[in-house]
């Protein structure tokens, strides 16, 4: 099951990227980033919490371990809880939704400041294959312009 979730949530994040990346930024590719991308990103991410949280569909924890401590925010304390297949899909899950959204931010940001899109294109995939990298670029790219336009949104 948390296999085929895996791929599934992978293929959905590899098209919405790719629609990003190559496709014109006409509304009705910009709605399917965002709405069946991100948007439905974030409802498997939903469900899979409760559903995890729960018990009802995987206790988070590999069999004979003891139950995680959930304020235990230590390098030990995270490593704990990700101890099972579906804590490991929901985790991927969490930073395929938010690094897709970051990316579409980033997409939308640089056509209002008027960056092209083979200038978008290395930050946007950067973002892609290391979420933080790409956004620190983006940042440190933007900077110039933004100042230049007077504007920081």
């Amino acid at each position: 099951m948390w296999t085929g979730i895996f791929a599934f949530t992978n293929l959905l994040a590899l098209a919405a990227w790719a629609i990003l990346i190559l496709l014109p930024r006409k509304p009705l590719a910009m709605a399917a980033v965002l709405y069946c991308g991100i948007g439905l990103l974030c409802l498997m991410y939903s469900v899979l919490l409760v559903l995890l949280a729960t018990g009802a569909v995987d206790p988070l924890r590999d069999a004979g371990l003891p139950p995680p401590g959930l304020a235990d925010y230590s390098v030990a304390g995270l490593k704990s809880l990700f101890r099972s297949d579906g804590a490991i899909v929901l985790g991927w899950t969490h930073y395929l939704a938010f690094d897709l959204f970051v990316g579409l931010w980033i997409a939308r940001d640089a056509d209002a400041k008027g960056f092209g899109r083979v200038a978008q294109a290395p930050v946007l995939l950067a973002t892609f294959l290391a979420g933080p990298l790409g956004l620190f670029a983006w940042l440190t790219i933007r900077e110039r312009r933004a100042r230049a336009q007077g504007r920081w949104e």
